[in-house]
């Protein structure tokens, strides 16, 4: 009976500590991509800026299409593991004398909706 009760309550801790460990996952690190697009920037962005003064202020685009020469696009965005927590869109658009003349930004956050 003593050897009954013992395998029993080995078998029971046994038993807890797998369910128990189940519920724990590894820590997933947040994985920054693209170019860090900061609300302070975007409002110092003001027609009539040169390209210099744009990649000065924002940094290098993601994208420079030889296709679309006046147009410059940023992206910014925030996984953690497979869920994406947020994501920035930034076009841009140049004259012809190669001066800022409109902007777009769009925000994505998955998490609100």
């Amino acid at each position: 009976m003593k050897q009954l009760t013992k395998t029993f309550f080995i078998t029971f801790l046994l038993i807890s500590a797998g369910f128990g460990c189940s519920t724990f996952s590894p820590y997933k690190v947040p994985v920054l991509q693209g170019n860090i697009i900061e609300d302070k920037d975007v409002e110092q962005l003001t027609q009539g800026l040169s390209k210099d003064q744009v990649q000065y202020l924002l940094g290098t685009p993601l994208l420079k299409s030889p296709i679309h020469q006046q147009r410059w696009d940023y992206f910014y965005s925030v996984k953690v593991g497979e869920m994406v927590i947020l994501e920035k869109k930034l076009f841009l658009i140049f004259d012809k004398q190669n001066k800022l003349d409109s902007w777009v930004i769009e925000e994505t956050n998955p998490e609100e909706s």
